[in-house]
Order: C-alpha cells, then sequence, then structure tokens
C-alpha cells in the first residue's frame, strides 16, 4: 500500500446486508465511513448481535481523520459506543444522527469522551485531505444522505442508503439536477446502495404508505397495533397522522421508539407529534379510541410486541377482534421470530396484516 494510493476497503456491509463500515484512503490518510451492526439471527444461539471487525483500521488509528455517519439507522451507528473506544477518532454526523449518537454514547458512558462534531443538513466540512459534503437523498429516516469526497487523487461519491420518493414525508431529497452536475464535474469512483437493485419496479412512495393505511383502519373496531423500524421516522409520522385522522389515542410501547422520537422532537423533524397515552393508562381507553405503536417487527422475542404476544405485557393485552399490522419488511433471517410471533398472535385470535396482505410498507431503497 502506497502512501498516494486511493483506496476503498470495505470492513462490513458489502456483500451483506447491515453492518456498514467502509474506509477511503488518500495521502496516507484514512477516512472511515458509518459503523453499524447486523442482527444475528436464529443460527446464531445466544447472540443478539453483530459487529465489524475494526482491527485493521485500529492498528492504524493514527492515521485515522474521522469517522463519517451517513444517517442513524443501527446497520449504519449502532457499533459506533462499542467500538469507538478503539479508534479515538472525531466523529462527524448531521444533527438527527447525531442526537441518536449522543444517547448510544451516553448509555455507554462515553458521552464526555467522544467528540461529535455536528454538520448541517447539506453541509461540508474538510478533514485532513479529504473535503466532505452532505448529499441530501430520500431515504427512510432523516437526514439521509451521500457522501462527495474529494481528495488530492479525485472525488468519490458514496451514495449511503437511498431511495428513489416523489413524495417523500420526511426532508428534501437532491434533485436530479443537483445529481447530474456532481456526475458532470467528474466521479472518479462511486460506491453504491444495490439494495433491491433486482426489484423491476420503483419501491413506492411513504405517502403511498400513509393513504393505504387510512384506507385500512376502517375495517377494525378493536385495539390496533402497528409495529415497525423504530428509525423509521417517516413512518412514525404516518403512523402519527393515521391515528389522529381515526380519533385513536396513539400509546407507543418500546425503548427504542422513545429515543428516537426524543430525537427526532429535538431536531424539529416530529413538532407535529400528538399527545400520547401512557402504556399505564391504555388499556382504560376504549378499543376503538386506541393506536399502539410498539417495538418488534422483526420478532425480537423482548420487544414490546413480542410480550403481548405471549400475553406477558402486564400494561398491555390483546384480544379477539385486536389487528396487529407489521408495517415493515421481514429481514431475511428473521422469518423464523416473526412466524413465531404471528403464531402467537392467531392462538389469541388476534387479526395479523403483513405487506403480503396489504400495502402497509415501502422499501427505503430504489
Amino acid at each position: 500500500m502506497n502512501r498516494d494510493d486511493l483506496l476503498f476497503v470495505p470492513i462490513g456491509g458489502c456483500d451483506e446486508i447491515g453492518m456498514n463500515l467502509n474506509l477511503f484512503h488518500a495521502v496516507g490518510r484514512w477516512l472511515m465511513v458509518d459503523c453499524g451492526i447486523n442482527f444475528a439471527g436464529e443460527g446464531l444461539a445466544g447472540v443478539d448481535l453483530l459487529l465489524p471487525d475494526p482491527a485493521f483500521i485500529a492498528e492504524r488509528r493514527d492515521a485515522l481523520e474521522a469517522l463519517v455517519l451517513t444517517h442513524g439507522h443501527e446497520d449504519h451507528i449502532g457499533a459506533v459506543a462499542q467500538l469507538w473506544p478503539q479508534l479515538r477518532c472525531p466523529i462527524y454526523a448531521t444533527p438527527f444522527t447525531a442526537a441518536l449518537v449522543h444517547g448510544k454514547l451516553a448509555e455507554a458512558g462515553l458521552s464526555g469522551e467522544a467528540e461529535i462534531r455536528e454538520v448541517p443538513v447539506a453541509g461540508s466540512f474538510e478533514t485532513g485531505p479529504f473535503k466532505v459534503r452532505y448529499v441530501p437523498l430520500a431515504h427512510s429516516i432523516a437526514e439521509g444522505h451521500g457522501l462527495l469526497i474529494e481528495t488530492p487523487l479525485g472525488r468519490i461519491f458514496h451514495t449511503g442508503d437511498w431511495k428513489l420518493d416523489h413524495a417523500p414525508q420526511i426532508g428534501a431529497p437532491s434533485t436530479p439536477e443537483a445529481l447530474k452536475a456532481i456526475g458532470d464535474a467528474g466521479v472518479r469512483a462511486m460506491i453504491g446502495d444495490s439494495t433491491n437493485v433486482f426489484n423491476p419496479r420503483a419501491s413506492g412512495s411513504e405517502e403511498a404508505v400513509r393513504e393505504s393505511l387510512l384506507d385500512l383502519l376502517y375495517m377494525y373496531s378493536g385495539r390496533v397495533v402497528i409495529t415497525t423500524f423504530a428509525s423509521n421516522l417517516a413512518r412514525l409520522k404516518t403512523v402519527a397522522a393515521v391515528a389522529r385522522a381515526h380519533d385513536r389515542t396513539l400509546c407507543v410501547a418500546g425503548r427504542s421508539l422513545d429515543r428516537v422520537i426524543a430525537a427526532g422532537r429535538a431536531t424539529g423533524w416530529l413538532d407535529d407529534w400528538p399527545q400520547t397515552v401512557a402504556i399505564e393508562d391504555a388499556m382504560a381507553l376504549p378499543r376503538d379510541k386506541l393506536l399502539i405503536l410498539c417495538t418488534g417487527a422483526q420478532g425480537e422475542p423482548r420487544a414490546a410486541l413480542s410480550r403481548m404476544a405471549r400475553g406477558e405485557n402486564a400494561r398491555l393485552s390483546l384480544e379477539p377482534g385486536d389487528v396487529v399490522i407489521f408495517s415493515a419488511k421481514i429481514i431475511p433471517g428473521n422469518e423464523i421470530s416473526v412466524a413465531r410471533v404471528v403464531n402467537q398472535l392467531a392462538r389469541r385470535d388476534v387479526d395479523v396484516v403483513t405487506e403480503r396482505d396489504a400495502f402497509v410498507h415501502v422499501s427505503g431503497h430504489p
């Protein structure tokens, strides 16, 4: 490896879903992009999370300029608190992502050690030989960005996660003209998100999911439970709008949801978040006046939905005539876990709706 080599070294996230950690090298210095986790699934008994192995860059951390985060999904930021002590570098992130990472570092007792340098949406910064510009792109979370990385050896466009959405419910992605201008100015290499690349059709818009859920809820007079990815801020806004339209009070169940909602409100993305009912008071509401937003879309055994399905949640319960809507895609490897929860709900005579039954989810990718 020569000092003047322009290198891309994927430690995690290439040829796999999740656990993103990418390295770029120029003029003897390194830039890290993202630091995420993956979920172990049923095949690794007793293991909950998988982390990328940072040994390569930890051995070279004196040459590591910074960790740059594209957005706040767990497969891009979930390993920051665990791996940062081996890196000891500045962290760059936009406001919403920074708020999520601050929470993770605080839980790990690192908030006074790790330095987070906040970058405005569509902002830019310089560190060592790297000039980095955040390029807004549509995704299923607030402040999704690609990165335009300029080096003395050429420009790189790292897309991060993105999708085509003509009516995103969160943020304003770059226009086709702005993206074309990046290409016209010259890009030596592009590192691209390829999730859903083989799907012949676009995944659809979050606006369409909102309209579909609005129609779907007219079919149910019992309690409605919607489970989704906690970090999908656009979907959380959709669920809140659906609850408001159907005159249902929203109840939020799940620590990860609480963290994301707090970050969204603090950074202005959830200014219109409705008044919610506390978990301990939710069961006192008429069944047709309650909508529960909860964790557990991937069948996680300790999540709020799984505990309700097993009848182990002392404060929230389900009964015949209630409905659970899985407003999320099942991540490969989690099929058995989700099927277990669905079967437990069926034994309680609770209706279940998934993306196979109705249009209740769109991907955050093309």
